[in-house]
């Protein structure tokens, strides 16, 4: 697995290096110190995973994330920064990108860049537990412009809330199978590729209260 890695504190992308290296299937191919070498560095070495702080001084990592996935709607951008500000929190979300997690999780990032590599969402539990609270002040979304029945639209609804396709098959009245199938038809739709990332896209589109 590609990875190019970018932070301005040249301390830190030493020590990231090191750690992602000494996984056998992670192979750091670049680095760079802010979001304009991401850029670059994303164009000519076309890794498999871009790992970005967000606070560099020239360019950020957000404003790097969002030009980058103008480029290529696919990359894979896992974001990292020192704290969970609320305002970077819905910022990436908005960018596209595939997670935040913070710097002090050693532990979780490595996981976290083979989960991204897969086509997952990541958030650290820190920030899944803030995210409800951050996106419901977006306004109602009509979801027959998406083409969502009112059936895929309960099913969101309870995905939203933490259920198992099977809770969600026993609510509702319906086989494991039949959710499954009603899940894979709403991720088509909505043009998104997990669970995760339909959490988040319900979430940004209900209105508080």
């Amino acid at each position: 697995m590609r990875v190019i890695l970018v932070d301005d504190d040249t301390l830190v992308t030493m020590s990231l290096k090191t750690i992602l290296e000494a996984d056998g299937e992670i192979q750091v191919v670049g680095t760079g110190n802010d979001g304009s070498d991401a850029i670059r560095l994303f164009e000519e070495l076309k890794p498999d995973v871009v790992l970005m702080d967000i606070q560099m001084k020239e360019m950020d990592g957000l404003t790097a994330s969002e030009q980058i996935m103008k480029k290529d709607n696919n990359a894979k951008i896992l974001l990292l920064t020192t704290f969970s500000d609320d305002e970077y929190i819905v910022k990436s979300l908005s960018v596209g990108a595939k997670g935040y997690i913070l710097k002090q999780d050693f532990e979780g990032i490595i996981p976290a860049i083979h989960a991204v590599m897969k086509g997952q969402s990541v958030f650290c539990g820190e920030i899944v537990n803030k995210i409800p609270k951050l996106m419901s002040n977006s306004e109602q979304t009509d979801w027959s412009e998406f083409d969502i029945s009112e059936k895929e639209m309960e099913i969101i609804e309870l995905v939203s809330r933490g259920l198992s396709n099977k809770e969600i098959a026993n609510t509702l009245c319906l086989s494991e199978g039949t959710v499954r199938n009603y899940l894979s038809i709403i991720l088509e739709k909505l043009e998104l590729r997990d669970r995760t990332q339909l959490v988040v896209f319900y979430l940004s589109k209900k209105r508080p209260g």
